[in-house]
């Protein structure tokens, strides 16, 4: 009796590589929608800005999945402003501001509403149980 050894090794790890790919793009899809529907809608424009990118290494074997916005506003939403600023170290007492149409108002700041952190907390539990199936389906589990 003779036994066969056939080495698969370079074809599971291109369909690991392949499923964990389109994995991050589900990931990063998912999260920019949460942070979206998260968000505070004045104009929408910072809603809109929320974007993700998937930077992938061939060569180091690696992937990561980056969520964010380039509005200066997201920042603002993200960790609030003055005496409501996240971590407590905001301009204290009021100021005033003109708004794009011209109206002046008075402010203490703007509280923090976390959509970024928030959308991940609330997805991450359903993006582990997806990586568990990911990994299973790629390698005929």
């Amino acid at each position: 009796m003779s036994v066969e050894f056939k080495d698969n090794t370079v074809k599971v790890i291109e369909n690991l590589a392949d499923g964990l790919s389109a994995f991050m793009y589900e990931v990063g899809g998912e999260i920019q929608s949460q942070t979206r529907r998260n968000s505070r809608v004045d104009t929408g424009k910072t809603k809109g800005s929320y974007d993700y990118k998937v930077r992938e290494s061939a060569l180091a074997g690696e992937a990561e999945v980056q969520v964010g916005s380039d509005s200066e506003n997201a920042i603002w939403e993200e960790f609030g402003t003055g005496e409501y600023a996240l971590h407590g170290d905001g301009r204290k007492g009021g100021w005033v501001y003109q708004d794009v149409t011209g109206v002046w108002h008075y402010t203490r700041g703007k509280t923090p509403k976390q959509p970024l952190t928030k959308a991940f907390q609330s997805v991450a539990p359903k993006i582990k149980k997806q990586l568990v199936n990911v990994i299973k389906q790629n390698l005929g589990g």
